[in-house]
């Protein structure tokens, strides 16, 4: 009988981040500096109404004061831009986040561009992002943090592994490789028009994947040991959460594998918490 990987779960790191965020909270209390972090969401869509709420939550656990701004789907982009320029100027606010997508007549770019940096606890301002390229950061986009937190716990060195992140998004692929290559990994980025995918994964000793498409990864593609990290959040055929890996024949080859629900997903919050301090600190 094969053993099975040994199961990498983000609840469980989570909770043990979740404890030391809520000690330094209390410590900055003490001094006399609440933590407070704004979030704002504009129009209904109803994944990014799940995922503020499940930050309120996360916010009252540890102590962090949350500011919701819910606005109306036809907010115009100076509108947003007024709201954001005054909690730029907020002693009450630390941390700054603007839940994406944004409406179509909203541009994007424009919106993250105006958040402070210092306050920018998602890492998405180019200010942000330029410090991640040099190595040298405040704050770190929080699905990859909470990827090398993971690791970290497990006792999974990078140092000289050859890891592979499948998908190049600003959010994770990017940050992610940038992480893996400070800590020493060697690193390869693959996406849709990698040629060859395969052999690439097949190389593989750690394996990220953040292609946002249900069971794209297949044993076939995973080396014998390997690490396999599963960033994708969508639904199958019945409705049901999976990732971007075939859980139940990958589990079968790897060492450690994340599931979903429950891997990489309750990192991403407990990231956000991060930062949100660190901005205080």
């Amino acid at each position: 009988m094969k053993r099975m990987a040994e199961i990498i779960s983000g609840k469980v790191v989570s909770a043990a981040k979740r404890e030391e965020i809520k000690k330094r909270v209390a410590t900055l209390k003490a001094k006399g500096k609440d933590v407070g972090l704004a979030v704002i969401i504009v129009g209904n869509n109803s994944a990014s109404r799940v995922y503020v709420n499940n930050k309120k939550k996360a916010c009252e656990e540890v102590g962090i004061k949350s500011f919701e701004y819910a606005l109306p789907e036809e907010t115009t982009q100076d509108e947003l831009l007024a709201l954001i320029e005054k909690l730029n100027k907020s002693g009450a606010v630390n941390g700054i986040l603007c839940q994406l997508p944004l409406p179509s007549h909203i541009d994007e770019q424009a919106i993250i561009n105006a958040i402070d940096p210092a306050k920018d606890v998602d890492a998405f301002h180019p200010f942000n992002v330029g410090h991640i390229m040099i190595g040298d950061y405040t704050f770190l986009p929080c699905t990859p943090a909470g990827i090398m937190e993971m690791l970290k716990y497990y006792n999974i060195d990078v140092k000289g592994k050859k890891c592979v992140v499948i998908g190049r998004s600003n959010i994770v692929g990017k940050p992610m490789s940038m992480l893996l290559l400070k800590e020493n990994g060697t690193v390869e980025i693959c996406h849709s028009r990698t040629e060859k995918l395969k052999e690439e994964t097949l190389s593989a000793d750690i394996l990220v994947a953040a292609v946002g498409k249900a069971y794209f990864v297949t044993a076939d593609m995973v080396k014998d040991g390997a690490v396999v990290i599963d960033v994708g959040m969508n639904r199958n055929e019945e409705g049901k959460l999976c990732g971007d890996v075939c859980f139940d024949e990958v589990e079968k080859k790897a060492s450690y594998i994340t599931p979903v629900p429950g891997g990489v997903g309750p990192m991403t919050i407990t990231m956000l918490l991060e930062n949100t301090v660190r901005a205080v600190e």
